[in-house]
């Protein structure tokens, strides 16, 4: 995704929050922040499950066992691009797109959209 989607999203979100900036579309803004919230709670798992590349072993005992755990372990959690980072990075984007759609949906309807969501899963409940 790269640093630039991060500043993309993050003045897009700052515009929002200063009311410079909405989707003029209730649904929309609604369903695209459902989905936002859903990616989100996906990418935490994966960040919990790359928490487990940090465990780096079983190599051997030699020198060049020991700069390939090295290596590893970089590409989980030390660089730029590590796995850690890359998810934090998409997680960041994610929210800040979130937030742009509940910022948008709430100058459209006036309504925070965690209302919305218990107010759909309540109408939903009575539909049944």
């Amino acid at each position: 995704m790269g640093e630039d989607n991060v500043l993309v999203w993050k003045q897009l979100a700052g515009q929002a929050r200063a009311g410079e900036l909405y989707l003029d579309d209730e649904r929309a803004a609604y369903l695209c922040a459902e989905a936002c919230e859903k990616r989100i709670t996906e990418l935490f798992r994966l960040l919990e499950a790359a928490q487990r590349t940090k465990n780096v072993g079983g190599f051997g005992d030699f020198k060049m066992a020991d700069a390939l755990a090295k290596k590893f372990l970089k590409q989980a959690t030390g660089e730029d691009n590590s796995i850690e980072n890359v998810l934090r990075e998409h997680i960041e984007v994610v929210q800040n797109m979130r937030e742009v759609m509940a910022i948008s949906f709430k100058r459209i309807t006036g309504q925070d959209i965690e209302n919305a969501d218990r107010m759909a899963y309540v109408i939903e409940q009575v539909d049944r």
